[in-house]
């Protein structure tokens, strides 16, 4: 299907406006700052800012060079081959190579003119600075990702209840019919909400608000521990007594699930099971011994789970939620 992104219609704005103004000024070259704006639009302010800083500081650099090379060689084939070879590895070195192309044209503009005067370096600033203002302006403005956010940040929480709410049934019954698709959604998901909340903390010059982010950094620790956890629970072949209560432990953590929880509450429960176990007469044959053995590693990872929740600081105040 057919479709026009805001990104492709502000270009396309940015470089007609850039166009008009520097014809407007009788600028020579004045399409290069058509060109200057599509290649600064970038998909995230930051982004922008940089391909800016860099595309500006690397044209001033390449028409230094152009002046110290032509002036020495002359116009000709043989000093564009001299420059290219010194000035390239230059603005490599100096972290600016996606500069280059654009630091070439201006090197093109000054070899078709056989002269570098102060006015035709004023000319060649003066489009620099329209195109690079345009493209900042344009890219003030970015469509608020919020929404979806939040949607993702929902979406997970919903699978991360099933995941452990499934986990409890199994440990409870020995057997579930759950597919397991939860995990390979959640999976996906986490991916597409990460990289999408890096690009709302990329338009965010001051990077005040990470919330989003941390969150769903954190949100892939713990999937990391469920992951580790479920080939546990999926090797326990019979019920005892200690599982029971763990299957409680774990639906209760996933009926908890939500953004302002802190999991201390769960914690303590947590703290007060282990204190029970102990008070449990030991395991009298090798099986039992192997089963508690298990139970154990999965109650350490539910417990290095909650722990992860409880050391973020979301945006919400802090209440001793589960």
């Amino acid at each position: 299907m057919f479709r026009i992104g805001y990104r492709t219609v502000k270009t396309a704005v940015g470089a007609a406006s850039a166009i008009f103004i520097a014809q407007l000024l009788h600028l020579q070259f004045y399409s290069s700052a058509g060109i200057l704006v599509i290649l600064c639009v970038q998909n995230t302010k930051r982004k922008s800012l940089q391909a800016s800083i860099q595309r500006f500081f690397a044209c001033i650099l390449a028409m230094f060079f152009s002046f110290v090379i032509f002036d020495s060689i002359g116009y000709n084939a043989l000093a564009i081959g001299i420059l290219l070879l010194l000035y390239i590895p230059t603005a490599v070195m100096l972290r600016m190579p996606e500069a280059i192309v654009t630091s070439s044209v201006i090197v093109m503009h000054l070899y078709s003119l056989k002269s570098i005067t102060w006015s035709i370096i004023g000319n060649e600033v003066a489009i620099l600075t329209i195109g690079i203002s345009i493209a900042l302006l344009v890219n003030v403005y970015m469509p608020s990702v919020e929404k979806d956010l939040k949607a993702f940040q929902e979406q997970i929480e919903s699978r991360f209840k099933t995941i452990l709410t499934e986990m409890a049934v199994y440990l409870r019954n020995r057997e579930s019919d759950w597919d397991g698709k939860e995990l390979i959604e959640t999976s996906e998901i986490l991916k597409r909400a990460k990289e999408l909340s890096f690009k709302k903390l990329e338009n965010q010059f001051m990077r005040e608000d990470d919330y989003y982010y941390r969150y769903f950094e954190m949100r892939i620790r713990q999937f990391e521990i469920l992951e580790r956890i479920m080939p546990i629970v999926a090797s326990l072949s019979w019920a005892y007594e200690q599982a029971e209560m763990i299957a409680c432990f774990i639906e209760n953590v996933g009926n908890a699930i939500r953004p302002e929880s802190t999991g201390l509450i769960s914690l303590r429960q947590l703290h007060e099971m282990r204190k029970q176990f102990r008070d449990m007469p030991l395991p009298e044959t090798r099986e039992e011994f192997e089963t508690r053995a298990m139970l154990l590693q999965l109650v350490n990872e539910m417990e290095q789970y909650l722990l992860i929740k409880s050391e973020f600081k979301g945006k919400y105040t802090d209440t001793d939620f589960a």
